[in-house]
């Protein structure tokens, strides 16, 4: 199959994957799309894909990273970045080492610098796959963020630590002062390289936008989205690590979106876009690794004959030993005493950072990366039996934390209001109180001296002021001590007030979808044609938007469960 049909199947299969989950809701989506490229390529006659992984880290994982980098809040990731490198750096040695040793003992025909070669492919998380497990389980914002950043940067020491370690396979020798040079190179030239050509970016769409505002936004969002392929392959080239460099564009350009408040269609289609792209290339990634499933687990099973249970068991042993020491890192170092104030974190978070430990599709490239001959032209030692143990490591790592995760998160203690949804709130009170005071000062600035036109406008900005003490008095918790009521009347007074707002912004809402279908309707009726269509529809979708928001914010006030229409 040609390459071209290859990607346009997986992006369409995970596309219908995606639809099908929803109706799954109790199985993680990249189960059923690793157990969906399974069943394709299982029977003989079945879809078999050549995983080339030059092809698969060059096409899928650069923007996926990408986006992580522009998502990830800064604040937290720099605050957290000693921890993160710990993990990122300190962690992939500790498992490097004590995991190859372990495999070495435990399957005494793999030599032991193969041992280390796959200790070292296993040792980082995945970035993909620990945002598709942990996504929306309500994992505490501080240890989701802490795992993003460990698996945004940890592929750069597990790749440097693999390359070693077939390196002495291949010519029995090892340098660790090679080893520490290459690493520098690999990870400070990434970062850099992905600074530079994002920073560069920047400063080019700066100028463009200076001189054309908004109207060029479709062309700068199609360029932005071109911007990890360049910085992946920009670095490759230079011999420097494309995944740190994809990250570090995306890094660098969310610093530059913060000084682009004004331009509003470049921001909503650089949304639309990266929400798509994630959506596509998370399916491809996990189906590609399901259809490489059957033909690595079969071949393996075939080979073991009549101890076909052995492979597998070794494979669960690899996983276990590989949390094992995770929790042992992360229960027993300075990581988490830094975080809890010089106290131990409790155990149940302990638990819930060890099974976060998700190893995915790069994990499985940097398997089949391994080479097949040797220098002298004789078979890669235990390569087949590498590759089988670190797809079962993933299988088993997935599934783990798959099943683990939401019932380790359950023994953690109510966390309460999350920081980030104070944080909103306030900053939601700060918007419309300066709003209020905006309206306040109007009149005052009115370049008119028509007492009818001051009239109209201070009726308008009264209107207004009043909408926005309505938002204030839903969001602003002291309004409760303020109310004229009696003390012990206040709390209902006060959600009932808050009550009304959402029962009317509902009603805003359902007014909104009785225009839009009007003015469908009239299309269909031939009074208005597709331009007035399009142009009308539009602005009542940003009016949309911005309402449903705000209902979600008023129902997480109110203890209100949100709905899946989106209101």
């Amino acid at each position: 199959m040609h390459t071209v049909d290859i990607v346009l199947l997986v992006v369409l299969l995970g596309a219908l994957t995606g639809i099908v989950a929803r109706y799954m809701r109790g199985i993680p989506l990249p189960l059923i799309q690793i157990a969906l490229g399974a069943l394709l390529s299982w029977p003989r006659q079945g879809l078999h894909i050549a995983f080339d992984p030059d092809l698969f880290l060059a096409l899928f994982i650069p923007p996926l990273l990408f986006a992580d980098g522009w998502r990830i809040p800064k604040r937290e990731f720099f605050a957290l970045l000693m921890p993160i490198l710990r993990l990122a750096l300190g962690l992939v040695l500790f498992t490097v080492l004590g995991l190859g040793l372990l495999i070495h003992w435990l399957i005494p025909g793999i030599p032991l610098s193969v041992a280390f070669a796959l200790a070292a492919v296993v040792s980082p998380t995945d970035a993909v796959a620990v945002a598709a497990i942990t996504r929306n389980l309500g994992m505490p914002a501080r240890t989701l963020h802490l795992l993003q950043g460990e698996s945004l940067l940890n592929d750069a020491s597990g790749l440097v630590a693999l390359k070693f370690a077939v390196a002495a396979t291949l010519t029995g020798a090892f340098s660790w002062s090679a080893a520490a040079s290459d690493f520098l190179w690999m990870a400070l030239g990434g970062l850099g390289l992905g600074a530079l050509l994002g920073w560069g970016f920047a400063v080019a769409r700066e100028a463009v936008t200076r001189r054309v505002g908004d109207v060029a936004a479709t062309q700068l969002v199609l360029l932005l989205v071109l911007l990890p392929f360049a910085a992946y392959i920009l670095a490759e080239r230079f011999g420097a690590s494309g995944i740190l460099a994809a990250v570090a564009a995306g890094v660098t350009t969310n610093f530059a979106d913060l000084r682009r408040s004004a331009f509003i269609a470049e921001r909503m289609q650089s949304e639309g876009a990266w929400t798509m792209m994630e959506s596509a290339f998370n399916g491809a990634v996990f189906l590609l690794l399901g259809l490489q499933l059957p033909s690595i687990i079969g071949g393996a099973l075939h080979a073991a004959g009549d101890r076909w249970w052995l492979p597998i068991a070794q494979a669960l042993a690899i996983s276990l030993g590989l949390l094992g020491l995770r929790w042992l890192w992360l229960s027993l170092g300075v990581l988490g005493r830094l975080q809890h104030g010089g106290q131990r974190p409790p155990a149940a978070l302990t638990l819930c950072r060890t099974l976060a430990g998700i190893r995915g599709a790069v994990t499985l490239a940097g398997a089949l990366s391994v080479p097949l001959l040797m220098n002298d032209s004789t078979p890669f030692p235990a390569r087949e039996q590498l590759i089988f143990l670190a797809t079962g490591t993933i299988l088993c790592t997935l599934v783990i934390g798959s099943i683990g995760l939401p019932l380790a998160l359950r023994l953690l203690p109510p966390a309460g209001e999350e920081a980030a949804t104070r944080e909103e709130r306030e900053a939601r009170l700060a918007a419309c109180r300066a709003a209020i005071a905006y309206l306040v000062q109007t009149p005052r600035k009115a370049q008119t001296t028509d007492p009818e036109q001051l009239t109209q406008q201070q009726e308008a900005a009264g209107r207004l002021t009043q909408d926005y003490r309505k938002r204030i008095d839903l969001l602003d918790e002291a309004e409760d001590a303020r109310t004229p009521e009696t003390q012990a009347d206040a709390p209902d007074a006060v959600r009932e007030r808050r009550q009304r707002y959402l029962v009317e912004m509902d009603l805003r809402l359902q007014t909104l979808r009785v225009e839009r279908d009007t003015l469908y309707a009239e299309r269909h009726a031939q009074r208005i044609n597709d331009e007035v269509l399009r142009t009308l529809v539009a602005e009542l979708d940003l009016s949309e938007v911005s309402l449903r928001r705000r209902i979600a914010a008023a129902r997480r006030t109110l203890g209100v469960p949100a709905r899946d229409d989106g209101g």
